[in-house]
């Protein structure tokens, strides 16, 4: 469960989040939307620990970790956190296995415990036969397949996905947003989608978006066809 209640921040005494609270079970995937600069990045960066709030709480599984020093936010995000990012972040110098195993060495898992999960996650976003191959030799498409399965090898709690379509063309961000969202279901975890398209948030369980006002659900019958 993740439980934000009452969050704020101020950037150069200008309330960016005011209030803020959100509350999300186990195997919910949520999208957030929103104009830019209305604060969709800042609330997913103090989501995830990168920054910290003015104001308000924020707990996974019952643990506040609003106030934790940076060793044990450090902690948190190597544990129980996975991220996918627009800009794929995958490393140039390390195959595309050990791409994935990272999160595990990081835990201080090696050899065949963190190579054969790290293969299991290749296999099943369909690179299973480029495990050797280098990070040069993959499509962008690809890459954000290997970020989504490196983002989950190390079973997270919580799943943070930036813009992870952005660098992408239409249909490799279709089948990234399809891939991502059944593996975030089907691993139990905890799913937040950022994005500024509506047709990549309609991937999601349910829509949020984010104003001045906080955040709202966005309905059904609210036009899709728009930028958010």
């Amino acid at each position: 469960m993740l439980d934000i209640d009452s969050l704020s921040r101020r950037f150069n005494g200008r309330s960016v989040l005011q209030d803020l609270s959100l509350h999300l079970q186990t195997g919910e995937y949520v999208a957030i939307v929103g104009e830019s600069g209305v604060g969709k990045s800042t609330l997913l960066n103090l989501i995830a620990g990168l920054d910290r709030p003015d104001g308000g709480r924020l707990a996974l599984d019952g643990v506040d970790y609003s106030g934790l020093d940076e060793d044990a936010l450090t902690r948190l995000r190597r544990d129980k956190l996975g991220f996918v990012f627009q800009a794929f972040h995958v490393l140039p110098h390390l195959t595309v296995r050990q791409n994935v195993a990272l999160p595990l060495w990081l835990q201080g898992i090696e050899g065949a415990a963190a190579e054969a999960p790290a293969q299991q996650l290749l296999d099943a976003v369909g690179l299973g036969e480029r495990a050797a191959s280098w990070p040069r030799e993959l499509s962008g498409g690809e890459m954000q397949r290997v970020a989504i399965a490196r983002a989950l090898v190390h079973r997270p709690r919580l799943v943070l996905a930036d813009e992870p379509t952005g660098n992408l063309d239409p249909a490799n961000g279709s089948r990234v947003l399809a891939l991502l969202g059944e593996r975030i279901r089907s691993a139990g975890a905890i799913g937040i989608l950022v994005t500024h398209s509506l047709e990549a948030a309609a991937t999601a369980d349910r829509i949020l978006r984010l104003s001045a006002d906080g955040l709202s659900e966005l309905e059904s019958g609210e036009e899709r066809s728009r930028d958010a």
